[in-house]
């Protein structure tokens, strides 16, 4: 794990926003929460995440909208799913669009950091691979 890994956290749950908090800040990460898509698209802090946790069902803009809407943005960023209603067909959507995890709820912590991991990596490589070296997400 990098020191400057910022792990951005959705979901509309106050509940599950600060567990997954907890559990990421116990790690050592650096973790900014919102309570909608929207939220994040208008904070600052979404420029400099290396990873987003989304629930897949939120008010307004869903969680596949969002990964959508950023990577027609160019946006690389790594996304992992999270949501208390893992139906197949969503789970497909979602990893069709470019999600690197789908976890239903209630999920291990020890599954969400494998998922963090890997998502780390995947994001990490896409760095590398970019023209000049240089990236940047939106």
């Amino acid at each position: 794990m990098s020191a400057a890994s910022v792990i951005s956290v959705l979901d509309d749950d106050p509940y599950v926003r600060a567990a997954i908090n907890n559990l990421l800040e116990s790690r050592g990460y650096v973790v900014h929460t919102f309570a909608s898509a929207e939220e994040f698209l208008r904070s600052p802090d979404s420029n400099g995440t290396s990873c987003v946790i989304a629930d897949v069902q939120m008010p307004l803009m869903t969680g596949i909208d969002l990964l959508t809407q950023m990577r027609a943005h160019g946006s690389a960023t790594p996304f992992i799913f999270i949501t208390a209603f893992p139906d197949e067909s969503v789970r497909v959507r979602a990893l069709k669009a470019g999600a690197i995890c789908f976890l239903g709820k209630p999920f291990a912590a020890s599954d969400l950091m494998q998922c963090l991991d890997r998502a780390l990596a995947a994001g990490h490589e896409t760095l590398q691979r970019a023209p000049g070296g240089q990236q940047t997400r939106r």
